[in-house]
């Protein structure tokens, strides 16, 4: 067993004397393993049981180990990593026994970040392409000649022609000078990750109640009574995380649903699976919800008291009765029937999804049916409830609040003037001259200030490239691409994507490896591959999927010649003229701006989300203190910070000096805002066609107002004679922003949040959360059928939507849906992740240690299928999508999938279409596994809203290589 050391990080019994003995020697990995005859899967899986397989290669000359403590750059959970380092070099590596979020466990991935920071197939130092070969530079050439050919293009063409594609792999301060950075420079063509992993939840999430998040944990799910999964794998891509659930299973004999077109290693622990057809997630909700309202099984006073429009909702599901179900999504009536009786008799219950809900074209009303489907029985705002987002990458939730989207500004204060004038007063900035770095486009005889336009998501930037110049809704073309810390395999419609790569006048990496970005095309000039650290060699914070905040101790210099993000931002700031402006309140030292000036920065201006009260101080007093923080409820009990909640997850309202514990679970009015209680947020208005949307009769513990309110303003204060609560500081600073008509989101002292929360109520008001969107394509969530659906019965039925044009492109639906491309692809497609890589795979490919766990791409067959194809397991087979591509994988004939549906990962790439394009890596950075992407062959479709891919249900065609 693992033996707990009195410094609380384990320490157990070394893996057997064969490994002790071996490690002893000093040997490069390959001697130790051929010396030892134990395969690199072999020690990977040794590192997850008892005992812990020490560096092969041990640090000599002695020194002090020190002990730093981090956080997984892999999944959302926010493991803690305890790094061993001595004399500079980080030589072992123990998960983090007092973590409250991973309980001193690792997944696969976790166990092996060691090896990500000190790689050997790391990107060591800037390239360029030359003649069609990599060619080492140093970055004062790389930054001049960059820099050099953007303001050429800017000069040409305008500045929306750079696009700056960011990352969920940055910290928060990455996250947040990245999208200063574009503001700086006059674009809003800049988006991460985000737009195709959790668009359409935050979108349809923060649409229903009011913020576009997790509204619970992973470690709440220990209160759970029942766990309802649909569209997520968290044993494969959340390891971790599976221990909340297992605990609520066991400890609360909570019943455990999984719905999944493939049966899953998170269904083989499921009291209850249910399969059914890709893209039908709307019919398999309404029609639980038809069996909770036919037998009276919903919650009729949160409904009535904190619920706007469940009467249209009801109509809907009127029309999915349990035939018709079945007939869209293939679950029998009886099974749904059992599932909504588990779900009744269990509450509260939580929900849980993911990407499989989410990459859809209608992927806002799946997750608006799920949010619904809680809203119905009563389990929002309560412990063991909730809606229980899963995101994907170490840091896309705070990627994504901190503004790294081509529709926001850090907070999600949107593009209007005044957003733009609150973050010019945060910045001390000369707004008009912030103006005047953005485009101002004319266009029939109308002129557009880009800087209040959306710019282009990355689902869809080749198509800003290859579009043609009159069907865009901006000045010009992409001319210049950015892909700092993307890969570019996560994404479909590869072959066009290479087309894109090629057309651009410049294409410029940053990352820590070189990504299929520097192999997918075949350019001979225009492309830089710029070496970025890992999180590990810098510090900062990261946000974990329920919205907590954890600092990051730096455990290595930089390794190779590569630089941390917010260098790398600052070189491009000093070649563009602005570094001064951009970094006024910001010190520098060196050339590396000082993170903790960043974070402070961001505290400042973030009022609407709570990303204002997690000081960097308050942050690594919690992480030094987390053995103090309670297991499932995440409070501190006594200690230097008793009475906080771990991460101070946002909301944290007010200045870091209020000392708001923040907000474990979203919307649970049992407790007192200052204490972490919250209401619905009032952020659609009073009233709807002369319905009531406050709540009604209902608040907060302790709050002073006994009824529903608005978000608070100046005036507000005003009105209740609250004013005078106010010091005159703040008042000040009130008066200089807008007088009465400040509010809670614009007042930069925090005195109205303040205010506020010490009679009680949440700043932003207590409101109903609202069933249907009304400014959204379909107000109330419905089933539409794929784009490329082989089930041509349903498309009259169940159509896609019209073709138009927003987020500056035109987007097709009908008329592709129109066309039957199921005679020749008859079998549907669909992705999702593996145990052992995470999301386009660059880096865990490249490591050893998971490499030998997964070497070849494939494909899951069922065995009806395979056999009716000519297909033998392990055999290659060559898969062809419906718009042209096709890729070479192995077969795995399995029933892990249903018959008609394949499934593929989508970690792989350096294979396009049969062809190995290892030799195009520089030289000795190609991972060790290479193979074809799923997204080669997956196909157009974006979502209604949001502009999501599509990759959970397209067609293919299968056939023996």
């Amino acid at each position: 067993m693992l033996r707990k050391k009195t410094n609380g990080v384990a320490k157990g019994p070394r893996a057997g004397s064969l490994l002790s003995s071996l490690a002893a020697k000093t040997m490069d990995r390959r001697g130790f393993l051929a010396a030892s005859g134990v395969t690199v899967g072999g020690l990977a899986a040794l590192s997850l049981t008892p005992g812990r397989v020490e560096a092969a290669t041990p640090s000599t000359g002695g020194g002090e180990v020190i002990r730093k403590k981090s956080v997984c750059t892999h999944c959302s959970v926010g493991c803690t990593v305890m790094a061993e380092v001595q004399n500079g070099t980080w030589i072992g590596q123990e998960p983090g026994w007092d973590s409250p979020f991973n309980l001193g466990a690792h997944c696969a991935k976790g166990a092996s970040v060691r090896e990500h920071a000190h790689g050997e197939r790391r990107l060591k130092y800037p390239m360029k392409m030359v003649g069609g070969q990599w060619q080492k530079i140093s970055w004062d050439e790389a930054i001049n000649e960059i820099g050099d050919k953007m303001l050429q293009i800017r000069e040409e063409s305008g500045p929306d022609s750079v696009y700056w594609l960011g990352s969920a792999k940055f910290s928060n301060e990455g996250s947040y000078l990245f999208r200063k950075f574009a503001a700086y420079w006059g674009t809003n063509n800049v988006d991460h990750q985000a737009r195709i992993c959790h668009s359409t939840t935050v979108a349809g999430v923060a649409n229903t109640w009011g913020y576009g998040a997790m509204t619970n944990s992973y470690n709440d799910i220990h209160n759970s009574k029942a766990i309802f999964l649909i569209g997520g794998n968290p044993a494969e891509a959340h390891p971790v995380s599976l221990l909340h659930l297992l605990k609520a299973k066991e400890e609360n004999n909570a019943p455990l649903i999984v719905c999944d077109p493939r049966f899953t290693r998170t269904a083989a622990h499921a009291d209850e699976y249910v399969r059914f057809r890709p893209g039908s997630d709307v019919a398999l909700v309404w029609g639980l919800l038809w069996h909770i309202f036919e037998n009276s099984w919903e919650d009729k006073e949160f409904i009535r008291t904190r619920v706007y429009g469940m009467d249209d909702i009801r109509q809907e599901v009127k029309k999915w009765n349990p035939e018709e179900v079945e007939r869209v999504t293939g679950v029998p009536g009886a099974q749904l029937e059992r599932v909504a009786r588990t779900l009744a008799n269990n509450r509260p219950g939580t929900v849980i999804w993911c990407m499989g809900g989410t990459q859809h074209t209608n992927g806002n009303n799946n997750t608006r049916a799920y949010c619904v489907l809680q809203l119905a029985l009563g389990n929002m705002g309560a412990p063991g409830g909730g809606t229980n987002i899963f995101r994907g990458h170490d840091n896309v939730q705070g990627a994504t609040d901190l503004g790294v989207l081509a529709d926001t500004l850090p907070g999600y204060y949107g593009l209007a003037a005044g957003s733009w004038a609150h973050w010019a007063r945060v910045w001390e900035e000369d707004l008009d001259w912030l103006k005047g770095r953005f485009a101002v486009w004319d266009k029939d005889g109308k002129s557009r200030a880009m800087m209040n336009e959306k710019g282009i998501p990355v689902s869809r930037w080749i198509d800003g490239v290859l579009e043609a110049k009159e069907n865009l809704e901006q000045p010009d073309n992409t001319r210049a691409m950015v892909l700092w810390g993307h890969a570019p395999n996560s994404q479909t419609r590869m072959l066009e994507m290479k087309e894109a790569m090629e057309k651009l006048d410049l294409l410029v990496v940053v990352d820590p490896f070189p990504t299929v970005s520097a192999v997918l095309h075949d350019r001979k000039e225009g492309a830089y591959l710029l070496p970025a650290t890992t999180q590990f060699e810098t510090s900062g914070s990261v946000t974990a999927s329920n919205r907590s905040l954890q600092w990051r101790e730096k455990v290595v210099e930089p390794l190779f010649d590569s630089k941390v993000d917010h260098e790398i931002m600052k070189l491009f700031a000093d070649k563009f003229g602005f570094t001064d402006r951009m970094f006024r309140n910001i010190a520098i030292e060196g050339n590396e701006p000082v993170v903790e000036d960043i974070t402070r920065e961001f505290n400042r201006g973030m009022w609407t989300i709570g990303y204002t009260g997690q000081s960097p101080e308050r942050l690594k007093k919690h992480m030094a203190n987390q053995h103090h923080f309670d297991k499932t409820t995440l409070r501190a009990v006594g200690g230097p910070c008793d009475g906080d909640i771990y991460g101070l997850p946002w909301p944290s309202w007010g200045t870091p000096e209020m000392n708001h514990p923040g907000t474990h679970v979203l919307y649970d009015m049992s407790l007192p805002v200052s204490k972490g209680g919250l209401t619905f947020r009032a952020r659609f208005g009073v009233e709807r066609n002369g319905e009531n949307l406050l709540a009604d009769g209902v608040y907060s513990k302790n709050s002073e107002i006994k009824d529903g309110y608005p978000e608070f303003t100046m005036q507000m204060l005003m009105d209740l004679g609250w004013d005078g609560d106010l010091t005159a500081e703040e008042r000040a600073s009130i008066d200089a922003v807008a007088g009465p008509e400040t509010n809670w989101k614009t007042d930069l002292s925090g005195g109205i949040q303040r205010v506020a929360i010490k009679h009680e109520c949440a700043p932003f008001g207590n409101a109903k959360a609202r069933a249907i969107v009304w400014n959204f394509p379909d107000p109330v969530p419905l089933h539409r059928e794929p784009l490329y659906t082989n089930r041509r019965d349903l498309v009259e039925d169940y159509p896609t939507y019209e073709d138009k044009t927003f987020w500056r492109v035109p987007t097709l639906y009908e008329s592709i849906q129109k066309k039957d491309f199921s005679k020749d692809f008859p079998i549907i497609l669909t992705s999702g992740r593996l145990v052992e890589y995470e999301g386009g795979g660059d880096e865990t490919r490249s490591n050893p240690w998971l490499a030998e766990l997964q070497q070849d791409m494939f494909i899951e067959v069922n065995p009806r299928d395979a056999n009716n194809m000519n297909i033998r397991d392990g055999k290659d087979v060559w898969v062809s999508g419906p718009e042209g591509a096709r890729i070479k994988v192995k077969a795995m004939v399995t029933e892990r999938v249903g018959e008609g549906v394949a499934f593929m990962p989508f970690h792989f790439g350096g294979h396009l279409e049969g062809k190995d394009l290892r030799d195009k890596y520089p030289k000795g950075s190609d991972p060790y596994v290479l193979g074809e992407s799923t997204n080669t062959v997956q196909t157009y479709g974006y979502d209604s809203v949001t502009q999501m891919q599509e990759t959970k249900c397209t067609l293919c065609s299968i056939m023996p290589a």
